[in-house]
């Protein structure tokens, strides 16, 4: 979890504050991501009596690096604190916590985005969650994050308008992608390094396995922190203030 003031720190996972409230809620599919199959609602093996991980520290080299880079925009947590309904919840407080995210982060650049955060905020404190309408809420929070992103990044060349792209195994190596819209591109495998990625909209981008050594990521629009676990960097990549360098970058010596 961020050490930060960053109003957005609640809305990161804190796996110390839950009980493995993931590792039993969602499904696991054999691939790639996962070592095994385990369905929803069933505890996964590696779970101990305690609720915690027993290989915590050792997912990628298990064949878990699916779980590292999952991440419950702290909703976990704050469904620790209530009773059973907590596991059909926590899918639905994700997305609520995930759309709070980005218009905490909007709101540095539009003060009028106030109103909206005090919607989710009372939606997410729904008694009973499996009766909101999250799509719904999507759609009036994605109009919001629209209009800040056009704000943000003007008018841009047609180069920089890459909105769902395929742009799988691109070499982007020191791209000028500042203020680019790469809302859902697909990146994956594709070379960033000490591309510039300044108030580049990042939205759904998918950056499995994107090499962002050296990038510079410091003011990246709606960058998360599942993103930046899914992607490659380094020690050279610059990251926002809200989000944590993962572990793995150094450890696999990226």
């Amino acid at each position: 979890m961020p050490t930060t003031t960053d109003p957005r720190s609640r809305l990161s996972a804190d796996c110390g504050s839950c009980f493995g409230l993931c590792c039993v809620v969602l499904t696991f599919a054999k691939s790639a991501d996962f070592a095994i199959d385990k369905p929803a609602g069933e505890p996964c093996p590696n779970l101990s009596a305690e609720h915690r991980c027993t290989i915590h520290s050792r997912l990628r080299d298990k064949g878990f690096p699916g779980c590292t880079v999952y991440d419950c925009f702290g909703a976990g947590q704050e469904l620790s604190k209530r009773g059973p309904e907590m596991f059909a919840a926590l899918p639905i407080l994700r997305q609520l916590h995930e759309l709070l995210w980005y218009l905490t982060e909007a709101l540095e650049y539009n003060a009028n985005l106030q109103s909206a955060i005090d919607r989710v905020e009372r939606v997410s404190r729904t008694p009973n969650l499996a009766d909101v309408d999250v799509a719904a809420e999507r759609a009036v929070v994605n109009e919001l994050l629209l209009e800040t992103s056009r704000a943000v990044r003007g008018k841009q060349p047609k180069k920089k308008e890459r909105r769902g792209a395929d742009l799988i195994g691109a070499r982007l190596r020191q791209a000028d992608l500042a203020k680019a819209n790469l809302r859902g591109a697909y990146l994956i495998g594709a070379d960033l390094r000490q591309a510039d990625l300044r108030q580049a909209d990042l939205i759904g981008a998918d950056l499995r396995d994107t090499d962002l050594r050296g990038a510079d990521l410091t003011s990246a629009l709606f960058l998360t922190q599942p993103q930046l676990n899914a992607a490659r960097g380094d020690h050279t990549t610059k990251l926002p203030k809200a989000l944590t360098r993962p572990s793995h970058w150094t450890a696999a010596g990226a």
